[in-house]
């Protein structure tokens, strides 16, 4: 019996949903930007990959987070400035401010833990020009990532709910 190869997804549907969830974190991010700021007890856990395409901020800083870094926007933040394709922020690091560039496309993780709310990302393997020309203004150099598979993917929010 021979067996069929699996349709191949030429829609990019994974890729699709993933950028639609992006707009979740971007649109939070715009709301607490506003004059008033994050609402009652909100806050967020935003993790990216440091060396993505178009993320920038102090060398010192990213230095010590070589692969995945971890911000929290709460009480001190400053300038945060949410944009189509990325978002920069002020924070302190070591007592003094720093601000930091990233690209909606680096983050892996974002959660407000206040309504117990999380999404997850992966962070595609793109060619990195056109990651840079869509993220910051700033270039960072692209680090190769593991191999994109073309199987199928399931992803259930079912986990991320209240139950």
């Amino acid at each position: 019996m021979a067996q069929d190869k699996p349709p191949q997804d030429l829609m990019h549907y994974e890729m699709m949903a993933q950028d639609a969830l992006r707009g979740v974190v971007r649109a939070a991010l715009k709301r607490a930007a506003t004059p008033a700021g994050l609402p009652g007890d909100h806050h967020f856990y935003i993790t990216f990959k440091t060396q993505a395409p178009g993320v920038s901020g102090p060398p010192e800083v990213l230095a010590r987070y070589p692969d995945e870094m971890s911000i929290i926007l709460q009480h001190e933040y400053w300038d945060l400035a949410p944009g189509e394709t990325f978002f920069s922020v002020t924070l302190k690091f070591a007592g003094e401010a720093k601000r930091l560039s990233i690209p909606y496309a680096a983050v892996t993780r974002f959660i407000d833990p206040s309504v117990q709310f999380a999404l997850q990302f992966e962070v595609a393997d793109a060619p990195a020009a056109a990651l840079a020309a869509e993220a910051a203004p700033v270039e960072a150099a692209a680090q190769p990532g593991p191999p994109v598979s073309d199987e199928p993917k399931v992803v259930s929010l079912d986990q991320f709910r209240k139950k």
